[in-house]
């Protein structure tokens, strides 16, 4: 294999005067990365992986092959640029082959314009997607038994968490209370030590921890006192997410002294390893997270959980599946590793998916069977719905009502926006003590200038028995959660009903000529919030998720691959929090916090693979993709067709039945994932053959990503084997080929399909015998009946004669010949 080396295609030394501000580019070069090269240059051997393969960083082989790498990068820069005229911030060697710097646009043309440079791509900002859940997907009883309980449940599995770093001495992470953990071999990732305590991030359960922030220093964003130059954790989201899928078991959530539960991560053995990239203000930069992925896969883990998406498409790449961020996840799961990203918080919109390849486990949110209701009891004795987790006033006690605006000390304090109860030093504290203060939630409360926490913290310093808040003007969708507080507190969130207390309170409120109160005569009562009520109509895909269909490319051009890829608890999840974290006004210098987002279901999902990959440690991240995709369900706690949270023509919240584009191939079920039957397996070669046969992707751009010629086998892209089907152009008939193997016992399947009438769906053959580890083909054939404009949905279902079942999602858009 010839291989020419960088910089010798250079025949002019350039010097490049700085003209325009400088940005960072991530660039790759001619050459293979040490997971694909197979040989070729004098005195470096061979560092390339079979599909599914950990990368050897032990080996002398691989150390000298990546210096040489970096060596020819910093060659390229020297040639072409004075010194000091750029700053190279990473070079890529394990998963891409290239490097991030610092410089102008001008010399990011000159370097587009080198022979040996494939790529030039300007940074982009990428963010954050932002308990109960082990009960309600059955773990304890169903799962962690069968690998020995929940003391060993992931045993020796890493999950790297490319977050915003770790509060390492939260109890969810603390190892004094546990087994003692024993050396992990496999893992070779290094611990930063903490510079104010000098004591490294590490204790046997956390594995690794590093951060990644050059890009950010050199945009100028990073602020050192709040972001910390540390695997610290300064935003709380990265304790969050690495205690739902990893965090010990039975630990306490204590807040204002009551205890709401026991949290547990959904593989409370698994080891941890942080690869910080993401700060609380900001965000981060793709350049510092591709760094981060590239450090995790040669480190060594077993699995990657990215709660963390582009906040925009990339400049100049097209291909949503070749952008750097995917296509490094590629090189990733041709490692072997499994990655679990969320897919995106645009819901209900469709196409609002930030998480597009095949070889990615995408994540949508579903809210789980766990409501919090609250409600004011008014001196008339109308009951006001609301949401609050705090206890209630003295039963069979009424206590006066003051609305914050009529206890001003001063009327000057109208500009500090008084109903807000953000400043206790505004109100006076004689006309509030033993009352209940009213106050009102304004669009304060929604950009994050004022908290509910605010608000229970100044009606506590006056001495008030409690607090109400009241929505008198909502945008249409605006979400609500309950937040903990110590003393009573209720928010009423519908209008209708915050207008009935307001009616109230004025009538029962005699005022003098001036407006001025004459005396405070209407009273009320606070019910408990601390019960959470659970709902039978469970799981219900969450308004924020973000929905498909999926994109093929930055015109929003559908694709033929089914996203999002399943469905996980994402709604209201109590896990670990950073005292310094300030990612959510109401949780600031807290332990715990509860949280919404795909970026909490996207840590369940990574767990859950843990303890997949425990059970079946020498299966491919295709494998237990599928497991988790075929054993999913599509029916509520009830027996119902799934709903999904969607917008009504008012722009009300109202429920629908939730589609593939909702919730992929159904909500995870753990006990059932751990014995599929049948898997349906896929690598990188498998991979390549998707791209190459994707309409629309130039084959000189997959060649530059993945350094390998196009194999059109495939034929069409929907022949990828993943465990869903998905036509985004059906003209015609089509016929869409599926390999299964059987990873049980020997079992006989019989095929059934059905599909909305639009499209005629017949599989073949409609049985087969499988042996135990064998491989058998099956096709299903698409015809169009009729053209009517909107996707159809259907399923294929294999029932086996010992007991498995499998499911596949079909979805298929008709169009005229």
């Amino acid at each position: 294999m010839r291989v020419s080396v960088i910089g010798c295609t250079v025949l002019v030394l350039f010097t490049v005067l700085i003209i325009g501000k400088a940005e960072i580019y991530i660039v790759t070069v001619e050459g293979e990365p040490i997971i694909s090269y197979k040989g070729g240059i004098d005195g470096f051997e061979a560092t390339a992986v079979e599909s599914d393969e950990k990368i050897d960083t032990t080996s002398e082989t691989v150390t000298s092959y990546a210096h040489h790498l970096e060596k020819k990068h910093d060659m390229l820069l020297e040639m072409l640029f004075e010194f000091g005229t750029y700053n190279k911030l990473y070079s890529y060697q394990h998963l891409l082959n290239g490097f991030a710097v610092h410089i102008s646009p001008e010399q990011a043309e000159t370097l587009r314009r080198t022979p040996s440079v494939k790529s030039v791509e300007r940074d982009w900002k990428v963010r954050r997607l932002t308990t109960h859940t082990p009960q309600f997907l059955g773990l304890p009883t169903g799962v962690w038994p069968t690998g020995g309980g929940f003391d060993k449940a992931g045993e020796d599995i890493v999950i790297g968490f490319v977050d915003s770093g770790i509060y390492p001495h939260h109890p969810s992470f603390a190892t004094h209370n546990t087994e003692p953990y024993g050396p992990v071999p496999k893992y070779r990732g290094k611990c930063e030590v903490d510079p104010d305590t000098k004591k490294d991030f590490c204790n046997g359960k956390i594995v690794g921890a590093q951060h990644f922030a050059k890009a950010a220093i050199a945009a100028g964003q990073f602020n050192p006192s709040i972001d910390f130059a540390s695997p610290m954790d300064g935003d709380g989201h990265g304790s969050h997410t690495a205690a739902i899928a990893a965090g010990n078991n039975g630990i306490p959530v204590r807040m204002h002294g009551y205890e709401f539960g026991k949290a547990s991560g959904m593989a409370p053995r698994a080891r941890i390893a942080v690869y910080k990239a993401l700060y609380r203000i900001f965000g981060g930069y793709v350049a510092d997270v591709v760094a981060a992925i590239d450090q995790a896969v040669y480190d060594g883990v077993d699995i990657l959980s990215l709660s963390v998406g582009p906040n925009s498409p990339p400049a100049t790449t097209k291909t949503t599946y070749l952008n750097p961020f995917d296509a490094t996840l590629l090189s990733a799961v041709k490692a072997g590793v499994f990655v679990a990203q969320a897919a995106g918080n645009g819901g209900p919109f469709p196409k609002t998916l930030v998480s597009y390849s095949p070889w990615i486990v995408s994540v949508a949110a579903a809210i789980d069977d766990r409501r919090y209701k609250n409600h004011l009891t008014l001196g008339n004795r109308k009951i006001l719905a609301g949401i609050g987790l705090s206890p209630a006033t003295h039963p069979n006690q009424s206590y006066t009502l003051v609305a914050a605006n009529d206890v001003l000390l001063d009327s000057s304090a109208m500009k500090y926006s008084p109903s807000d109860c953000q400043k206790p030093e505004v109100l006076n504290k004689k006309l509030v003590q033993g009352n209940i203060l009213l106050c009102g939630y304004s669009f304060n409360f929604v950009i994050g200038s004022a908290s509910i926490k605010k608000v229970s913290e100044t009606a506590k310093s006056l001495g008030a028995i409690g607090f109400v808040l009241a929505v008198e003007n909502v945008s249409p969708g605006t979400k609500f959660d309950p937040v903990p507080v110590g003393i009573p507190g209720v928010l009423i969130t519908d209008v209708s009903k915050s207008m009935d207390l307001i009616d109230y309170y004025n009538t029962s409120t005699p005022r003098d000529w001036t407006g001025r109160v004459k005396s405070f005569n209407a009273n009320g009562s606070i019910g408990n919030g601390l019960m959470p009520i659970l709902h039978k109509s469970a799981p219900q895909v969450a308004l924020f998720s973000a929905r498909g269909p999926n994109i093929k490319d930055f015109n929003f051009q559908d694709a033929d691959l089914l996203k999002p890829d399943i469905l996980a608890p994402g709604s209201l999840i109590w896990a670990a929090w950073s005292p310094n974290g300030t990612d959510e006004a109401n949780y600031v210098g807290e332990g715990f916090a509860m949280i919404s987002g795909t970026s909490m279901a996207a840590p369940h999902i990574a767990g859950i693979a843990a303890l997949v990959k425990q059970k079946h440690p020498h299966w491919s991240p295709a494998a237990i993709k599928s497991t988790l995709m075929t054993t999913s369900t599509t029916l509520d706690r009830a027996g119902m067709p799934l709903q999904a949270q969607q917008y009504s023509e008012t722009e009300a919240m109202k429920l629908v039945t939730a589609t593939p584009f909702d919730y992929g191939s159904g909500h995870v079920n753990p006990r059932a994932a751990l014995d599929p039957g049948l898997i349906f397996d896929a690598g990188y070669e498998d991979y390549l053959g998707f791209l190459c046969t994707t309409p629309g992707i130039d084959a000189h751009e997959i060649k530059n990503y993945t350094n390998l010629p196009c194999n059109y086998t495939m034929v069409h892209p929907w022949n990828l084997n993943t465990p869903s089907i998905t036509v985004a152009h059906l003209v015609g008939t089509q016929t869409v080929t599926r390999t299964a193997t059987n990873v049980a016992e020997e079992e006989t399947y019989v095929i059934t399909t059905r599909m909305a009438p639009a499209i005629a769906i017949e599989a073949s053959p409609p049985a087969m015998t499988l042996r135990a580890g064998a491989s058998r083909k099956f096709s299903i054939t698409l015809t169009v009946r009729s053209v009517t404009g909107t996707y159809s949905f259907g399923e294929i279902l294999m029932k086996g004669s010992r007991g498995h079942k499998v499911r596949i999602p079909v979805v298929a858009m008709g169009y005229q010949r």
